[in-house]
């Protein structure tokens, strides 16, 4: 051994009878093989919140529904497919898309804007409810709510699994034209039969409000509650209408269905889906609230946006592009 090689093993032995003094116990060596843990499966809670100007919003996640993108028309079947794949979307076996609620805490009042589907639709929705208290929140605290819409993802979850109030203490607020449209018995008779399902879930889910007397559909410009207005968004049903929340400077527009697919209709507005009651309406009435939401600056809320489905539209080329909310803690420097 040549003394370099000598001088390091001592100096290595005696490192040693430092860490481990005579007398001293080692402790047992980890078990080679630890067991791996089962994957956890479930998400994250679904709710997100943000401030509007002294306004609280906390997106609510209901689930998802897959859509077949052959409900979408307008464009060629290859631009659509085009598009899903220009932003890395399968669409087997459908296009996922999500169904959102938003509730605001104005300081005066607790608004509830939609209320999800239930379990009309299956088990991948109808976690409205449970998102509520996720957030901090109970059912019974809402005193309003407003509906964009009577299709059944926006107002089956009135209900409770066993047909009671699910928000006993809100008044709720629609639109007289879907009222007119989606609660009466002469129009749904009239209705194709796939349709007429539809209907029958619409006054059921509003009936036990009716019968208490807290069903109250309005006209465009009655007031609603303060820093609440009703915005017209005509065309994916007789009534639908959007809800424009303003503190101080700042404001955000809860638009409803103005929106199914992100991918495609932000670069293509004049596409609509199957489920659009008056297309040509339909169109009109989003490539104005595009156009309006984009020069203003304006946040949006969809409910068929990816969640938490906020952000702004911004112009881009001939269409617009959709810019979602960055995660982050509510700030009150900005």
């Amino acid at each position: 051994m040549t003394p370099p090689t000598f001088a390091r093993l001592r100096n290595a032995l005696l490192a040693l009878a430092v860490a481990f003094p005579a007398g001293a116990v080692l402790a047992p060596a980890a078990p080679a093989f630890a067991e791996v843990p089962g994957q956890q499966r479930t998400q994250a809670p679904g709710f997100y919140r943000m401030a509007i100007g002294d306004f609280e919003v906390t997106a609510l996640y209901d689930g998802f529904i897959d859509l077949d993108r052959k409900i979408l028309s307008g464009a060629s079947a290859d631009d659509i497919q085009g598009l899903l794949a220009r932003m890395f979307l399968a669409d087997t076996p459908g296009v996922q898309t999500a169904v959102n609620a938003f509730l605001v805490h104005t300081g005066t009042n607790l608004v509830l804007v939609d209320t999800g589907t239930a379990k009309a639709f299956g088990p991948a929705l109808g976690f409205i409810a449970d998102n509520i208290r996720a957030a901090g929140y109970n059912p019974e605290q809402i005193d309003t709510v407003l509906l964009t819409h009577l299709h059944p993802d926006h107002a089956n979850g009135l209900l409770r699994p066993d047909g009671a109030m699910l928000f006993p203490n809100a008044t709720v607020h629609v639109a007289k034209a879907d009222a007119d449209f989606w609660l009466s018995e002469e129009v749904a008779a009239k209705a194709p039969a796939d349709s007429q399902p539809f209907f029958a879930m619409a006054r059921a889910a509003v009936a036990p409000y009716a019968a208490a007397g807290k069903l109250k559909p309005y006209q465009p410009g009655d007031s609603l509650v303060p820093g609440v207005e009703s915005v017209a968004a005509y065309g994916h049903t007789p009534g639908h209408s959007g809800y424009l929340f303003t503190s101080g400077e700042r404001s955000i527009l809860m638009w409803g269905d103005v929106v199914h697919s992100h991918s495609v209709q932000f670069a293509r507005p004049e596409v609509v889906i199957e489920f659009d009651a008056d297309k040509e309406q339909a169109v009109a009435s989003r490539k104005k609230l595009f156009a309006d939401a984009a020069a203003q600056k304006l946040w949006v809320a969809g409910a068929h946006l990816p969640f938490p489905g906020i952000g702004h539209v911004r112009t881009e080329g001939k269409g617009y592009a959709w810019v979602p909310v960055e995660f982050g803690p509510i700030r009150a420097d900005r």
